[in-house]
C-alpha cells in the first residue's frame, strides 16, 4: 500500500530543495524516503556506512539520516515498524528519548 501526499505540489511547479547537511557531498547509498527505520538501519549495516541519503520519489534529495538518529528512534516507546524515514525527516516520528 502506497501513502498519500497529503499536500500535493501544483502541476509545473518544481519542488524546492531542502538544506541538508554536509554528508550529501560524500558518496553514500540513496535511499527513497518510503523506506521503514528498520529496512534502513539493514542496509546501513550491510553498507557499513554511518548514514543515508533520503531521496523523494522524483529522485531528489530530501535529507540525510544517521545511524544514531534511527537507532534513537527504534529505541523510542512510540516507535512502531511503521515509520517511514519521510515521517522522520518530516518530524512526524516519534520524538527520540532524551
Amino acid at each position: 500500500m502506497t501513502p498519500v501526499r497529503t499536500q500535493p505540489r501544483p502541476a509545473g511547479s518544481a519542488p524546492l530543495p531542502r538544506p541538508v547537511t554536509a554528508a550529501v557531498d560524500t558518496a553514500g547509498p540513496q535511499v527513497c524516503d518510503d523506506m521503514t527505520v528498520e529496512v534502513a538501519l539493514a542496509v546501513m549495516a550491510s553498507a557499513r556506512t554511518g548514514h543515508l541519503l533520503v531521496c523523494d520519489n522524483d529522485g531528489l534529495c530530501t535529507g540525510v539520516v544517521t545511524e544514531a538518529q534511527l537507532t534513537a528512534i527504534r529505541d523510542s516507546p512510540t516507535y512502531t515498524d511503521r515509520f517511514q524515514l519521510r515521517d522522520i525527516l518530516d518530524g512526524y516520528g516519534p520524538s527520540p528519548q532524551r
